[in-house]
């Protein structure tokens, strides 16, 4: 029996690896360039704009949230463990250049964003007790019909398994017992305490629904990613010497062939996909959870949605990566020897080397900061993930079934707080990265619609600000 298992659990490790690799990186990575081309680059002209459209408020719009606060709950669920460990293993494997590629990746997710967040607006849906939502589910059924609902009921029953937080509770133990308790103290009972403890800090936000999870977020992801921020210009400041050098090795990096990984332009493609692969897994861009939390937005403008929306991978894989990038990459050049030498890492050994990063750039407390930015990470990002899961509930079996969703949620916190969970983990990936099929197909669909929508809003605004100044001039 232990060896059907086994078997099962490699089966699934298997399919995971060749799912979440280059199909998942074709959809995300290519779909984001094509929407880049598509939208006349608006993430790189329209930047500032999408800053102003956050000030804008519509209280008597449909939905439960600000937009503002949709943007917030949207990088709480993205600003995770990803952006620390992900980020580790893209430098152990790619090297410094796959960070330039990182930001390559966000540029392209936030134009998927853009089209996310426009057209989660633009066809919203009731669920079964008449409240408006939104989501993938409901972009399926809305704009491309009710003949497209098996797609819908698709996406939501891996919606269901993709956004469960076994790997954060599962990391956020490890790290607890890692750095706090010995070896052999690591027994069942205290996994199961710290599990417990989890548990009991998500409970407390998430049973609150939407409206608090999105109230903890506009608090919460301003201030960790600013101590974030503040933590990183120190180890930058404390070792200014080392900071050219960093920039340098990124931008030569990215075009320059690592003897690890062969020669030529094959090496150089593998940097790329390395570090695309890590910014795309970690902005979620095109999977369809950010359309969950955009379409419960108070908002009747889908283009000013998508503004919002695409701000959102210029913070958690633009800023938030790059500053683990470079506090890593600080740490190397202080301490070689902290460069793991192979190139297969799990999460939890990528995030061994960046508090190691961490621990060289300031000594004694530099892993015990960056600890405290993981707990800060790995909460934000289990609270917004029940959401997403208690929606997809919703829709496959009715509003009132919703809440039930959250208890089994929360058990699971606890459960995988216990137990090793390499099978269990690669299945959630799986489903994680079958979100992104039906989600990027519906907006390939809806995509000329949203263009549309986007040239009436763009020719309405400047048509606005030329009556200003035509005011201002009188």
């Amino acid at each position: 029996m232990s060896n059907f298992w086994n078997a099962l659990g490699n089966g699934i490790t298997v399919v995971s690896d060749f799912i979440c690799g280059y199909p998942l990186f074709f959809l995300l990575i290519g779909g984001g360039l094509f929407f880049l081309f598509y939208s006349g680059f608006t993430p790189l002209r329209r930047y500032g704009r999408a800053i102003q459209a956050l000030r804008v408020k519509d209280d008597k719009a449909d939905g439960q949230i600000s937009s503002f606060e949709a943007l917030t709950s949207a990088i709480a669920a993205t600003v995770g463990m990803g952006n620390i460990a992900g980020v580790a293993i893209a430098i152990s494997v790619g090297g410094p250049g796959s960070i330039f590629w990182m930001w390559v990746s966000s540029i392209a997710g936030m134009a998927t964003k853009f089209f996310e967040g426009t057209i989660a607006v633009m066809y919203k849906g009731k669920d079964s007790a008449g409240e408006t939502q939104g989501g993938t589910m409901y972009m399926i059924t809305s704009g491309l019909g009710q003949k497209w609902k098996p797609l819908a009921i698709f996406f939501s029953i891996f919606g269901l398994i993709g956004t469960l937080c076994i790997m954060q509770s599962n990391q956020l133990t490890e790290s607890v017992t890692s750095l706090f308790f010995a070896p052999e103290q690591n027994t069942l009972l205290l996994r199961f305490i710290i599990g417990v403890i989890i548990t009991a800090i998500v409970a407390g936000v998430i049973i609150g629904g939407i409206k608090r999870i999105s109230k903890v977020a506009t608090k919460l992801v301003p201030l960790m990613v600013g101590l974030y921020f503040i933590l990183v210009l120190f180890i930058m400041i404390r070792h200014i010497g080392h900071v050219p050098g960093v920039f340098k090795d990124i931008i030569a990096g990215a075009f320059t062939p690592r003897g690890a990984l062969g020669g030529g332009i094959g090496s150089i493609i593998m940097i790329a996909l390395t570090g695309v692969r890590r910014a795309a897994l970690v902005n979620e861009a095109g999977v369809g959870t950010a359309s969950m939390m955009h379409g419960a937005s108070k908002n009747n403008e889908p283009v000013r949605e998508g503004l919002v929306a695409m701000i959102g991978p210029s913070i958690d894989s633009g800023l938030v990566c790059t500053l683990t990038a470079l506090a890593i990459l600080i740490g190397v050049r202080i301490d070689p020897s902290i460069m793991p030498a192979g190139s297969g890492m799990s999460s939890m050994e990528g995030l061994k080397f960046a508090i190691n990063a961490f621990n060289a750039s300031i000594p004694a407390v530099g892993g015990y900061l960056l600890f405290v930015m993981v707990l800060m990470f790995a909460f934000s990002t289990m609270f917004s993930y029940s959401y997403y899961g208690q929606k997809c509930t919703g829709f496959l079996f009715g509003a009132q079934y919703a809440k039930y969703y959250n208890i089994f949620f929360l058990l699971m916190l606890i459960v995988s707080a216990m137990i090793p969970l390499k099978a269990a983990v690669s299945l959630i990936d799986t489903a994680y990265a079958l979100m992104a099929f039906p989600t990027m197909f519906t907006l390939f669909m809806l995509a000329p619609k949203a263009k549309k929508e986007m040239k009436i809003y763009f020719a309405a605004n400047k048509k606005e600000k030329k009556l200003k100044q035509a005011t201002k001039t009188k």
